[in-house]
C-alpha cells in the first residue's frame, strides 16, 4: 500500500447514501476513488460526476471513476463495502477480483457480524470490521444528500487479526484529510454492536410507528419504545460478553436527538416502498441473538408481530 495518500486506490462497493458520501468526500480531497454502481445512478455519475448535496461540504459535483462490478479490472488498496446486509454474498466475487495481498477490506454495514461473514466468504483477504454514523441517501440519480454535522467512521481489526503496522493509520489519515471523522477502534466487536444496537432501535421504532425522527426526539410512546429497544439490546450485548457501556441508552438518545427531525431510516423507506429491506438483520437477528442469550425481549417481539405477516 503506497505511503503517498493520493496514490492509494480506493474502491467503494455500493454507492448509496453511505458509499456515495465516502466516495464523494475522498474524491473531493483528491484521492484515487472508483465507485461500483449500476443503472441510472451509474450512468448519471459517468455523465455528470457525483453530485453532493451536503451539510458539511455544500453543493458540489466531483468527477469520479465509476463502473459496474463486472467491468472493474483493477486492484484496490482499500475496499469499502457499503452494500445492504442482504447483498453481502453478491459482492464477494468483486472483493476477490479487486483485492491484492496487501489490500484492506472495510465493511461499513448496518448489520452486526458483517466483517466476520465477509472474512469467511473471502478467506485469505484481510477483512476488518467497521461502522458509520451519518444521515445520507440517494436523492436523485448521481446525487447524494448528506444531512447534519455527523460523519464518523469507526473501523478496526478483530481480536487475533494481524494487520501490518501503519496500514489502518494511513487510511485514517486519508479519511480525516477528506473531512471525515475517523477512529481506529480498540474493540471493533464492541463498537459495531453498539452501532447495530442504535440503528436497530432507531430504524425499528420509525418503521413500527411509520414516523420520522421528530416524534422519537420528544417524550411520548415513540421515544419510550426506542428506549426499551436500546435497553433490550444492551442487556443482550452484556449477556453475550460484550463490554457494553453502562450509559448506552443515554448515548443512543444523544445521537438520536442530533438528527434532522425529518430524517427517516432506510429500513422504513424500503418497507414503505415494498422493496427488499434489512429487516432480518436489524430486527429478527437481534431477537435471535437476544433469546439465545436469555434476554426477555418484549419490545422487539412487539415489533416482530407487526412485520411477521
Amino acid at each position: 500500500m503506497s505511503d503517498k495518500n493520493h496514490d492509494r486506490k480506493y474502491l467503494i462497493a455500493g454507492v448509496g447514501g453511505v458509499g456515495g458520501s465516502i466516495a464523494g468526500f475522498l474524491a473531493t480531497a483528491g484521492h484515487n476513488v472508483t465507485c461500483i454502481a449500476r443503472g441510472d445512478h451509474l450512468q448519471a455519475i459517468r455523465r455528470q460526476g457525483l453530485r453532493l448535496n451536503s451539510s458539511l461540504k455544500g453543493v458540489i459535483t466531483v468527477s469520479v471513476k465509476a463502473c459496474t462490478a463486472e467491468e472493474y479490472d483493477d486492484k484496490a488498496d482499500v475496499i469499502f463495502v457499503c452494500v445492504k446486509g442482504y447483498s453481502v454474498e453478491s459482492i464477494i466475487p468483486l472483493i476477490r477480483k479487486a483485492a491484492h495481498p496487501e489490500s484492506l477490506v472495510i465493511p461499513i454495514l448496518n448489520v452486526y457480524g458483517s466483517g466476520q461473514k465477509i472474512q469467511r466468504l473471502a478467506n485469505g483477504i484481510t477483512v476488518l470490521d467497521g461502522c458509520i454514523y451519518i444521515v445520507s441517501f440517494v436523492s436523485a440519480a448521481g446525487e447524494i444528500t448528506q444531512m447534519g454535522k455527523i460523519f464518523r467512521i469507526v473501523y478496526g481489526a478483530r481480536k487475533g487479526q494481524n494487520v501490518a503496522a501503519g496500514k489502518q493509520e494511513a487510511v485514517r489519515a486519508d479519511l480525516i484529510s477528506a473531512g471525515i471523522k475517523a477512529d481506529i477502534s480498540d474493540d471493533i466487536n464492541r463498537d459495531t454492536f453498539v452501532k447495530w444496537s442504535y440503528i436497530s432501535a432507531m430504524a425499528c421504532t420509525g418503521a413500527y410507528f411509520n414516523v420520522p425522527m421528530r416524534p422519537i426526539q420528544r417524550p411520548g410512546k415513540e421515544r419510550d419504545l426506542f428506549i426499551e429497544l436500546s435497553r433490550e439490546s444492551a442487556e443482550t450485548g452484556k449477556k453475550t460478553g460484550i463490554p457494553i457501556p453502562d450509559n448506552l441508552v443515554e448515548s443512543h438518545l444523544q445521537i438520536l436527538d442530533k438528527l434532522d427531525p425529518d430524517t427517516t431510516a432506510s429500513l422504513q423507506k424500503d418497507l414503505a416502498k415494498g422493496r427488499q429491506s434489512e429487516i432480518d438483520g436489524l430486527l429478527f437477528q437481534m431477537i435471535r441473538m437476544g433469546e439465545a442469550a436469555g434476554t426477555k425481549m418484549p419490545a422487539y417481539r412487539k415489533i416482530a408481530e407487526k412485520f411477521s405477516e
